[in-house]
Formats: structure tokens, sequence, C-alpha cells
């Protein structure tokens, strides 16, 4: 599907279905660098069991036109604007890594939009270091290579995938290799600038799953723990020899975890 808002064109994955206006609505945010396509298996799911899917590319990502968005906030913001273009009232929200910031936010912003969040890989603070940032400024390709040997778990990257010849880090560098000049860089420097993690949790009164991989060294576990706890119905599901590309990485047990939440009245 495209669409436009803010004055841009923007793409969203719907698993090829027209959205329904008396189904239920799941919106998809990808993270730093990525595109609609880490969510291949979870959004085509939910889009052939009885629910509208919005599988978004951001600003300046993948298929979408316009600027990557320098702030948390206004990903959350662009966010509710995809919902108002497309006149839905309420959805449930999916990020990953940058992504779950901005729906945590967005949870904040718009607490009457927002039926349910899913938390994937979240962690706040969400630093980056700056021999990263520098890398992103650069547009160097160690940035590339960095991501990509800092998100799977070292077991994990050898191999054992449920999709028999997926190569996890091959595709994780070819995604990122994709993004245009100076939107990783956006897109890191404002997770890195992100202050309002925990004042926005505090502030989300919907259900939240936060599913985070107990071997995640870009958003540590413990990093999650404090947004959990500042939320009143939150549970935290952790997936054992999992990176922080946990939709390749372990892709059936992201999809139940959130079967099993999004299932939820």
């Amino acid at each position: 599907m495209r669409l436009v808002v803010g004055g841009s064109e923007v793409y969203a994955y719907t698993g090829s279905r027209p959205i329904d206006a008396a189904l239920p609505t799941v919106v998809f945010v990808h993270g730093a660098g990525n595109d609609h396509s880490v969510w291949a298996l979870q959004s085509r799911y939910f889009a052939h069991h009885g629910s509208n899917v919005l599988a978004v590319d951001l600003p300046g990502h993948g298929r979408s036109g316009g600027a990557a968005l320098p702030s948390i906030a206004a990903i959350a913001g662009w966010i509710a604007a995809v919902l108002d273009a497309l006149e839905i009232g309420s959805a449930a929200l999916v990020g990953h890594s940058m992504g779950s910031l901005a729906v945590l936010e967005c949870a904040a912003q718009h607490a009457d939009r927002v039926a349910q969040i899913a938390l994937v890989g979240a962690a706040f603070p969400m630093p980056v270091s700056d021999a990263l940032l520098a890398a992103a400024r650069a547009d160097d390709h160690v940035a590339f290579e960095l991501i990509t040997g800092w998100s799977h778990s070292a077991g994990r990257s050898l191999g054992g995938n449920a999709v028999p010849g997926l190569w996890m880090t091959g595709s994780t560098l070819r995604l990122l290799e994709r993004t245009k000049p100076g939107v990783l860089y956006t897109d890191l420097a404002a997770c890195h600038a992100y202050a309002g993690g925990t004042d926005a949790a505090t502030k989300v009164h919907c259900p939240a799953l936060l599913i985070v991989g107990a071997r995640d060294i870009m958003a540590p576990p413990r990093s999650a723990s404090g947004l959990a706890a500042a939320m009143p119905d939150a549970r935290v599901v952790t997936l054992r020899d999992c990176g922080h590309a946990l939709m390749a990485e372990a892709p059936d047990a992201v999809l139940d975890a959130l079967r099993g939440f999004l299932g939820r009245s």
C-alpha cells in the first residue's frame, strides 16, 4: 500500500489485503536502518488471521519518501499521522529497537489511539557508542559491520535459523547497506538523544509486552526492566540465546509471543 503522510509518499506492507474498518489493526515499526521486511513472518501471519496490518517503511527508509525523522517524538507523531491518513481510530503497535521507543512514545502521546504495545528489543536509555555514531555520520561501511556484529548472538550467527539457507548476518548487512546516505546516523542519533522513556512509560495504561533477547548486547534485558516496571500492565518474554535481531534469530518465538499477547481483549 502507498499513501501520503506529511506530504511524502509512504509504503506500508499489508499482506496484500485491503484495509477493513471492521477489523483490528496492527502497526509494525522497524528499527534503525531497517525497513518493513524485518517483520516478514509476523506481519504476514496477522494479515491472514483477522487483522489489518501496516508494516511501515519510516520516512527515508525502504520504499518511503521524505527525510528520516530526527527524533523519537517525531516518529511517534508520524505513526499517529499514518492512522489519521487511513481513518483508523486505534491500533496495536509493535516496534523493534528504535521502533520500540517510537511505539512507547506514541502510546504516551496518543493514549486514545493505542490499544496495545509490543516492544521488541527495547532499551532505555538506548545509548550509541561514539565509534558507531562517528562511522554512521561519515557513511562509513564500518557502521554497518559494527551493527551486524552486535545484532546477532554468537551461536545464532553460525546458523540454526528456522528458514533453511537463511544467512542471518549477510541479510542484516545487506539491509543496512541499502540505507540512503545520512539515514542511519539520523536514526542512531535519535535513539542516543531520547530522554523520555521512563516518563513515557508512566503514561502508558494499555497492555504492554516486552520481548527481549537474553544475549542482546545492543539492548540488554536489564535496560528494558525499568520500562516494564513503570507500566501498570506489562509483561516480559525473554528469548534465550537470542541477540538484538530477534525476528531473524527466533521468528517463530517472536510470533508466538505476539499471538498470545495481541489475542488478549
